[in-house]
């Protein structure tokens, strides 16, 4: 059939009384494009939302380097032995199978935010009309003397989503007996804040079955910690002389530590390890500096909708955002993105954009079945991310409400990562 002007006319006006001008076919190349680079608690979750939420209006980028994830949050009882490691690990063929999102496993290594577009090592580049960047955190392994990316194999910090959380658990289950095991925690603000001392709990609860005399000492550069009366009620309860907590004040701070000799050097004393866990001070993943978003270590954002103060086209979701009153957590990151998302698919789509309204919980386990927690309810205020509401375990619970907070945990992990990933 030659397709001239009469004829064209009457397939255009078939078409469009049979509904097929603005169908999915020809509103997909016109969708915009949302970009997440990150694909953890907050970029699986913001990517998984937008998709679903907007039904295919919004084209889903997710880039993201590992093609399987494993979950900080959680790792701590892979260590304590509570879990297996597989069940901490998860799949991005959900979202790519049942939501539509164009799952991207490569390193995102540059973002012109002027040109809106994202540059993959691979050399290939991703356009955007609005951007994500949710991508952790990063090391400053200056912070601790001595420290650097070599060291960590000798002393893995074992804070970011990979497999040094089995490196560190090979070391503690080959601990000569009545041998010592040396925690360095990181100074606020870091990734999850009670994370520290339930992994110093999972490691006593190892030690206590298979290793009885042996010591843990923790050379603490902070005077206090998320739920310490909890947790230093728990060590006397489960490990009675087994842990020693010592802050900066009294060790004078770790001024070195050499892998070599698996040796680490305060004021007052040398501490001789058998393992060693050092966790540096942290910042946001290098892609958030690329991205021009960064008020040093960390991401302003606006608390109504997690935009970054530096640039409205992107959101920065997670734990390299300044998010005020919220920790950073994996529970954190998953309220941020679902807010975000919201917000994103509003503007881009003209939908209703609701109040933002957070929430996190943070569990943590300090023996079989004894499980404690804390968390808080939040709301946009005009600076920042206030609480509304705050809760904590307390002191001197009985044990079935200890056993009923663990099993809390075990369905909200549940829970959390099939909304990331399902």
């Amino acid at each position: 059939m030659t397709l001239n002007r009469r004829t064209f006319a009457t397939l255009l006006a078939a078409t469009s009384a049979a509904g097929i001008i603005g169908s999915p076919l020809v509103a997909r190349a016109a969708r915009p494009k949302v970009v997440v680079i990150g694909g953890g608690a907050g970029g699986a979750t913001v990517a998984r939302y937008l998709a679903k939420d907007s039904k295919g209006a919004i084209d889903v980028t997710l880039i993201e380097a590992t093609k399987r994830y494993y979950t900080c949050f959680f790792s701590n009882l892979y260590l304590g032995e509570f879990r297996d490691y597989a069940t901490i690990g998860h799949s991005y063929d959900g979202l790519a199978n049942n939501h539509g999102v164009n799952v991207v496993h490569d390193w995102a290594v540059g973002v012109d935010a002027a040109g809106k577009t994202v540059s993959l090592a691979s050399g290939a580049s991703v356009a955007y009309d609005h951007l994500v960047v949710a991508p952790g955190i990063d090391m400053k392994y200056e912070s601790v003397p001595g420290y650097s990316v070599e060291a960590q194999t000798k002393m893995p910090h074992a804070w970011k989503s990979g497999t040094q959380i089995q490196v560190l658990k090979a070391q503690v289950d080959s601990m000569p007996e009545g041998g010592t095991f040396v925690m360095v925690p990181p100074p606020n603000p870091f990734r999850c804040p009670p994370g520290p001392y339930e992994r110093i709990s999972m490691v006593a609860s190892v030690l206590k079955k298979k290793n009885p005399t042996a010591k843990i000492i923790v050379l603490d550069p902070k005077e206090k910690f998320s739920k310490q009366a909890l947790f230093t009620e728990g060590w006397q309860t489960h490990y009675p002389d087994m842990i020693e907590w010592i802050p900066a004040s009294i060790s004078g701070g770790v001024t070195s530590v050499n892998p070599d000799t698996m040796e680490i050097e305060t004021d007052i004393e040398t501490f001789k390890a058998d393992a060693a866990c050092v966790v540096p001070a942290q910042k946001a993943g290098r892609i958030a500096e690329m991205a021009g978003v960064l008020d040093g270590d960390w991401a302003p954002i606006d608390p109504a909708n997690m935009r970054s103060r530096a640039d409205a086209n992107i959101t920065v979701l997670g734990d390299a955002s300044v998010a005020s009153a919220m920790p950073k957590s994996g529970f954190s990151a998953n309220s941020q993105a679902k807010v975000a998302a919201n917000a994103i698919r509003g503007e881009l789509t003209g939908t209703r954009v609701f109040d933002a309204r957070y929430q996190n919980t943070c569990w943590s386990l300090i023996a079989a079945e004894d499980g404690v927690k804390v968390g808080a309810t939040y709301k946009a205020g005009e600076a920042n991310i206030e609480p509304t509401e705050k809760f904590i375990s307390k002191t001197g619970e009985d044990a079935d409400l200890r056993k009923t907070t663990y099993e809390e945990s075990e369905g909200w992990y549940a829970g959390i990562t099939a909304d990331m990933f399902s």
